[in-house]
């Protein structure tokens, strides 16, 4: 193994969304089975210090980690794909950067020196990709630069790249570009221009790429890979070839086959006898794509329009999907269009529904009348944050009695606040990273759905809320047959509510999804696709 880590840089030209993120992943997944310790970062070049202020139509879903980052929704594929958690030292934002080189510069740091781009955040922008290299635990560390190259928040992390590179030494890191090589329908040829013009512009900040990654809907012929290779100073063996894929989970196979992890590694230097382990990703593959059966879910959620939004809800669908060898065919439904009249036509041709996390009183309203049909109707059920908050004021209202029932997040003056701030966010102004963030323990109650789900009493989920269930209730609702079934053992607080007498109703106040894997698919999603097939095959 190797003696001192190396480094990966991914950088990306021509067009956002090509798929950094995806092939950073399936690089790794590939030196991973190769058997080497690997790790990503993202560098984002955005001014916010994290997206977790970030509306989901703005940047997509907001990752949370194990230790409470708010990160960009890349850092939910690196743990998909490597079955490794990630830390707040994955993703540095510029904003970052810049609010630890002021506020050293404040403390009098620099000793009276002018603060500069160069060398002071360059310097903090190096500082941080070193940072988990220097660990010891990693053998590679693979660092995703967000953004496009030309654009000018990028520049100072393509300077700070040059720099390193410089400073290892050669053999010691290598560059990939992700460029893009378009289709002309009109011509009826493919164009290697924008690649040359992506990477002039890259050479021209001082980085030389040793890999070229090529996004193309069609395959790239042997003498366009010559061309490509020869205006753009690299190998011919060295110019990938990236094609659209069925689905993500496809790519690593792809890029083994293009032989990516070997060019990475005969770069590195680094021992290239081992061959990867991929069985357990081709089974899953296998019963991903050859599924039994089929189950509609609907999610319902306010930012449907975006699916980004939800992306690691998704995943877990697809990862328990396959394990249940089943097609899992989401349904998307904006919530603010759900109401009593219609709740039944939306709902009725589906074998579960999903009321999806979020913020707000928008599409409130129709959250409360989905969990209201699919308590009434023995529809299986998955609420999360949000949703287990509105099935606890549904059960309010429509049980109990409790008219005008609510969360005060929606109605600060309701007389049942079943849904309340938590005690110590009352005093907190500040927005950003201060909700209660990151992974706690849950107790889980002997003999109740959520223990045979688990198979254990204690389970650790991650969490994203400022707001929680009103203990005061909490009697009403057990007498009624609404279960605290999962608790926190410090605070009481309820994370997890199930209906007795319902085929499968659970509603948890933590983020399931965010620890769902490939290898490791999220147990409740699991059961969840499990009680839609049961309900798809009594139907």
């Amino acid at each position: 193994m190797a003696s001192t880590t190396k480094y990966v840089f991914v950088t990306g030209g021509v067009t956002s969304s090509l798929g950094k993120g995806i092939i950073s992943a399936s690089l790794a997944k590939l030196l991973q089975a190769r058997g080497y310790s690997v790790t990503i970062q993202k560098f984002d070049p955005y001014i916010n210090i994290d997206p977790g202020t970030m509306n989901p139509y703005e940047h997509g879903e907001c990752y949370v980690t194990e230790d409470g980052a708010e990160t960009d929704l890349d850092l939910g594929h690196y743990e998909r794909f490597l079955n490794v958690p990630t830390s707040q030292s994955n993703n540095v934002t510029t904003g970052r950067i810049y609010n630890h080189v002021i506020t050293q510069e404040r403390q009098g740091a620099f000793l009276g020196k002018t603060v500069q781009v160069i060398p002071h955040i360059t310097d903090e922008i190096k500082r941080r990709m070193l940072l988990l290299g220097q660990t010891g635990e990693y053998d590679i560390v693979i660092t995703e630069i967000g953004g496009c190259i030309g654009d000018i928040e990028s520049l100072p992390f393509v300077e700070a790249v040059r720099q390193l590179r410089w400073e290892l030494g050669t053999h010691e890191s290598v560059v990939i570009h992700l460029t893009l090589v378009p289709y002309l329908k009109a011509a009826g040829e493919l164009k290697t221009k924008p690649t040359q013009h992506s990477v002039k512009a890259l050479s021209e900040a001082g980085v030389q790429p040793d890999i070229l990654v090529c996004r193309s809907e069609y395959a790239i012929p042997a003498e366009m890979r010559k061309k490509i290779a020869l205006f753009c100073n690299v190998k011919v063996n060295s110019v990938i070839e990236s094609l659209d894929a069925e689905s993500i989970y496809d790519v690593p196979l792809l890029m083994r086959k293009e032989k990516l992890d070997e060019r990475v590694i005969n770069k590195l230097k680094l021992n290239k006898n081992i061959d990867p382990e991929l069985d357990s990703w081709k089974e899953f593959l296998g019963r991903l794509k050859n599924p039994t059966a089929e189950v509609n879910i609907a999610l319902v959620g306010k930012y449907v329009e975006l699916p980004d939004a939800y992306k690691s809800i998704i995943e877990a669908f697809i990862h328990a999907g396959a394990q249940n060898e089943c097609k899992v065919t989401v349904k998307w439904i904006q919530s603010e269009h759900i109401n009593e009249e219609n709740v039944g036509t939306m709902l009725q041709h589906m074998n579960g529904v999903l009321v999806a996390p979020g913020f707000g009183e928008r599409g409130f309203h129709g959250k409360i009348e989905t969990i209201k049909y699919v308590r009434e109707n023995n529809i299986p059920f998955l609420g999360i944050c949000l949703g287990m908050q509105c099935a606890a004021v549904e059960f309010a209202r429509n049980v109990l009695g409790l008219a005008g029932a609510a969360s005060t997040e929606m109605d600060a003056s309701t007389p049942h606040p079943i849904i309340d701030m938590m005690a110590e966010q009352k005093e907190i102004t500040q927005k950003g990273g201060t909700m209660r963030l990151g992974a706690y323990t849950c107790e889980l109650k002997k003999g109740s759905k959520a223990y045979s789900i688990y198979g254990k009493s204690k389970i650790s989920e991650r969490h994203r809320h400022r707001y929680e269930f009103n203990n005061s209730y909490l009697p009403q609702f057990q007498e009624a047959g609404m279960v605290a079934s999962g608790t926190n053992p410090e605070t009481g607080l309820v994370e997890i509510f199930e209906l007795q007498n319902h085929p499968w109703f659970v509603a948890a106040q933590f983020h399931p999804e965010l620890k769902s894997t490939v290898l490791t698919p999220h147990p409740l999603f699991v059961k969840f696709i499990k009680a839609a097939m049961n309900y798809a095959k009594s139907n």
